[in-house]
């Protein structure tokens, strides 16, 4: 039990690390917090920190999912879907609430990507369902040049794309729960958006 609950706390910390603010104090001594939106995610520092930084944070974020869940249940729970899924749930938790940074954090959609993809590599039934929701995230993006409204209708989408391929209860679940997590997290945007006034990115723009 020791064990199990370590990795689940080392899980949170690799997701709590504030990939973001790290790099508004490296490359301009600011803190991202109070720039912006506010928040504390890849799309802000993309805004705040300039294109090549953004990706940077994307990629870090992702990465930071993907290790968690791939790596420590190998090590503390091997091939057990359900700590599997509890490693993402704490990796996802830290990176919105980070003890860090007082529990004020990103909006989750980078380390789900990371965790949900780190899940893929080991459980065939996600696999699908989790490359439609890119598709639809991508397209919607293009389309509109949102990234919270593309965030909103891929997360949304999800879950009923696990529960049209029959994936496994836990699975439903975890894309339920994720789903209504990211779109609470998403209110001041949806508001935002329903107002005219949220910030499009344009990533082809010189």
């Amino acid at each position: 039990m020791l064990m199990k609950i370590t990795g689940l706390i080392i899980s949170y910390l690799v997701g709590s690390i504030p990939t973001a603010y790290i790099f508004g104090r490296i490359i301009k001594n600011i803190d991202i917090r109070k720039c912006g939106s506010g928040n504390v995610g890849a799309t802000n520092a993309f805004r705040v920190l300039g294109k090549p930084i953004g990706i940077i944070v994307l990629l870090i974020d992702i990465f930071k999912g993907f290790i968690a869940v791939l790596i420590l249940p190998q090590i503390f729970l091997p091939g057990n879907t359900t700590y599997k899924i509890l490693i993402f749930a704490l990796a996802f938790c830290g990176h919105n609430w980070t003890v860090f940074l007082r529990f004020k954090g990103g909006k989750g959609m980078a380390v789900s990507l990371g965790g949900l993809a780190g899940l893929a590599v080991t459980i065939n039934d996600i696999r699908l369902a989790l490359g439609l929701a890119l598709l639809i995230w991508l397209i919607i993006f293009l389309i509109f040049k949102y990234v919270s409204l593309a965030s909103i209708i891929s997360a949304t989408a999800f879950p009923i794309l696990l529960w049209y391929f029959k994936a496994p209860r836990e699975l439903l679940i975890t894309g339920l729960v994720l789903a209504v997590l990211i779109i609470l997290k998403h209110k001041s945007n949806i508001l935002r958006l329903l107002r005219n006034e949220e910030l499009a990115i344009k990533i082809f723009k010189h």
